[in-house]
């Protein structure tokens, strides 16, 4: 273990304090040995009185933060002045991944367990990733990281804490990889709706995946280049073996905010198609209702003239004279309605 390691488990070893470790809200916690599955502890005191002893293991601690005691447990067990208890209580959401004094301060974004493409289900998992000691904690069920416990439930070997990062990296952007093609599918159904002419049922779906596509990519963002600042400065109990994984997580995630770029542009596009077509439609409603009104101005203007009571009136004590006065209304009104006829047919071509 190189010195600074062993300072920083110093450290923590003498911030722990036994008698608080109750009601801890944690989740779920492991210890890794190299070569083996995960074995669950019973309680985050247990994870943490095992520190001292650990020779090429570590432990992984799962909080949830939704729970009242976990951020007390936090902020009385964690040394003082870490970035990982600051970003907690600050609420960060801008994902990243940053040195974090001989630790990595991770800031994931990640959507819910239940997730509907909605853009408020998009929540964040916090983790501080050191040698010995893995610290996560999140507001709701997240589906990364419970994929993630399901395959170390199953077995699954976990060489060290960057490997365990590693695999939360792979599943985050698998699961984003499939949000990006389930969106890309159902915003091929709603193209197609919309160039075939319906164009109104599919405005709400539209702006909802906009908006997910937009949180998405904010969140996402400086993920990459925050990694690759990491990359380039290790910290000094990473192996060189750990960095081809960082380096392919970066990579991915970079795939990952193109794809999304990509079809947030797509959204924008058969947006402006709807746009367009309602404003056509639109004013072909407006026409014809103009066309309408001007069709009635003979019959109205007419009628109004001989409903004045006042002498003089014509026709008015000629035996024929109420067919008269019909036969020049529809004779008038039948001479607009062909101009009419024309300006639409001449607008059609």
């Amino acid at each position: 273990m190189s010195t600074a390691a062993a300072s920083l488990q110093a450290n923590l070893a003498g911030h722990f304090a036994p008698d608080l470790f109750r009601d801890d809200g944690l989740i779920c916690g492991y210890r890794f040995a190299p070569g083996q599955g995960g074995q669950e502890l019973p309680s985050a005191r247990h994870g943490l009185e095992l520190l001292p002893g650990l020779e090429g293991s570590f432990v992984w601690l799962h909080f949830n933060l939704s729970h009242a005691g976990a951020q007390r447990w936090l902020r009385e067990n964690l040394p003082p002045g870490m970035r990982f208890l600051e970003e907690i209580d600050g609420g960060s959401r801008s994902a990243r991944i940053d040195r974090d004094g001989e630790a990595l301060l991770a800031v994931l974004n990640d959507v819910t367990y239940d997730f509907q493409y909605e853009a408020r289900e998009v929540e964040t998992l916090w983790m501080s990733v050191g040698a010995r000691l893995v610290v996560s904690a999140r507001l709701r069920p997240l589906r990364a990281v419970d994929q993630l416990r399901g395959d170390v439930r199953r077995g699954a070997v976990v060489d060290n804490s960057i490997d365990l990062l590693d695999r939360l990296l792979q599943t985050q952007a698998d699961e984003l990889q499939a949000i990006v093609r389930k969106a890309g599918e159902r915003l091929d159904d709603i193209e197609d709706a919309v160039l075939a002419g319906s164009h109104r049922p599919h405005a709400r779906e539209l702006a909802r995946l906009r908006r997910l596509m937009v949180r998405l990519q904010r969140l996402l963002t400086p993920e990459p280049a925050a990694l690759a600042r990491v990359i380039s400065r290790p910290p000094a109990w990473m192996g060189p073996a750990d960095l081809p994984h960082l380096v392919q997580a970066n990579e991915e995630f970079t795939l990952v905010l193109r794809d999304i770029a990509a079809l947030q542009e797509r959204v924008r596009l058969v947006q402006d198609e709807c746009a367009t077509r309602l404003n056509e439609e639109n004013g072909r409603s407006l026409f014809t209702l103009t066309m309408v009104t001007v069709l009635a101005l003979p019959i109205n203007l007419v009628s109004g003239l001989f409903g004045m009571n006042v002498g003089g009136i014509p026709l008015a004590e000629h035996p024929a004279g109420f067919w008269l006065m019909v036969s020049f209304i529809a004779t008038v009104t039948l001479l607009i309605a062909r101009q009419v006829w024309r300006r639409m047919r001449a607008q059609e071509g």
